[in-house]
């Protein structure tokens, strides 16, 4: 970065950079936002056409975030660069409900979480989603949530308190039933126990939640017991539908995950290789395959249903994702 300054940003937006031994190890640099709403591109096969992002890299450090690549608009490193060095958009919320005051505003779904986490660990710090919550609701705007974050169960009240003003969603991701495989590959995030509380918390405060099994880690995480114990425990916790997406590999994000896979499993380097080509995605005959086995893996475990509009999902084709049973409309990327 030139004289502290990050690219996107005016030189005069960038407030300050912070340290605190809270957060050891990482930086937070504090930023004002021009704009909040981001228009997501008509031909993208996404189920929503407007996202809000407060920050720029998350501290959960999932290895095989997809996000990561964006970190290079920065002018950061996809890599630790983008699990330590956070960029908060302090102003958001104001600016948001400025953006929401629009007479052009046409009061479409807005999406949380789709591309780095709202409810990482930093968001204890800055209490930047009360404010986005807040404005959407009173501009009457439809949302949707996806987290892997606890913290969303502090907002809890003000969310059931937004519904009954517009459609709220909310769905979380957890990708690992065992607790040592997710300190492995996403060690900043809560555990798997954590996640399952918060999925119960949801469903006390009269939501529905949606749960993406995403990513599925081929040859680790895509065997019968875990499949198994994953919809188990999801279902005993009262999920009311869950979507499996295998893991894509696209841009950086292939580097930084391969290179943690050749250090901790080697065998499977070649075997992904195999899998994946030279692109992001899994062969189709994994995809199948993975669907084949998840919805096995799942036949005997029962699903609560969703007190919200049942609506179907949308993802990429090519992202492979198994919708396992009906979901109230979740956010996903």
């Amino acid at each position: 970065m030139a004289d502290g300054a990050l690219p996107g940003f005016e030189r005069d937006g960038v407030l300050r950079t912070v340290r605190t031994p809270e957060f050891e190890g990482i930086t937070f640099h504090e930023v004002l936002c021009k704009s909040a709403l981001n228009h997501v591109p008509e031909p993208s096969p996404m189920n929503f056409r407007w996202t809000v992002n407060p920050m720029r890299g998350c501290t959960h450090a999932c290895r095989y975030c997809f996000a990561r690549p964006t970190h290079e608009y920065l002018d950061l490193d996809a890599g630790t660069d983008f699990d330590t060095q956070i960029v908060v958009k302090v102003n958001v919320g104001a600016v948001l409900r400025k953006e929401l005051r629009r007479r052009s505003w046409g009061r479409e779904s807005v999406a949380l979480g789709t591309n780095t986490d709202p409810y990482q660990r930093a968001e204890g710090r800055y209490r930047l989603m009360p404010g986005i919550i807040r404005a959407l609701a009173e501009s009457r705007t439809p949302m949707s949530i996806l987290t892997k974050g606890t913290l969303l169960r502090r907002d809890l009240p003000l969310l059931s308190a937004a519904a009954r003003e517009v459609p709220v969603s909310l769905a979380v991701s957890l990708a690992f039933h065992d607790e040592a495989t997710q300190r492995a590959l996403d060690p900043g995030a809560p555990s798997p126990a954590a996640r399952l509380a918060l999925i119960r918390s949801i469903r006390d405060a009269g939501f529905g939640c949606q749960v993406l099994v995403a990513p599925v880690i081929p040859y680790l995480t895509d065997g019968r017991d875990h499949l198994r114990a994953m919809f188990a425990s999801l279902a005993d916790a009262g999920a009311t539908g869950v979507t499996v997406i295998p893991l894509h590999l696209r841009g950086s994000t292939r580097g930084w995950f391969l290179e943690w896979l050749g250090r901790e499993h080697p065998a499977l380097v070649g075997r992904y290789q195999r899998l994946y080509g030279r692109g992001g995605y899994v062969s189709a005959e994994y995809r199948d395959w993975l669907a084949d086995r998840a919805d096995a893996a799942r036949r005997d475990v029962v699903f609560e249903s969703s007190p919200a509009p049942v609506r179907p999902v949308s993802v990429p084709a090519s992202a492979g994702a198994v919708a396992l049973a009906p979901a109230p409309a979740p956010t996903l990327f």
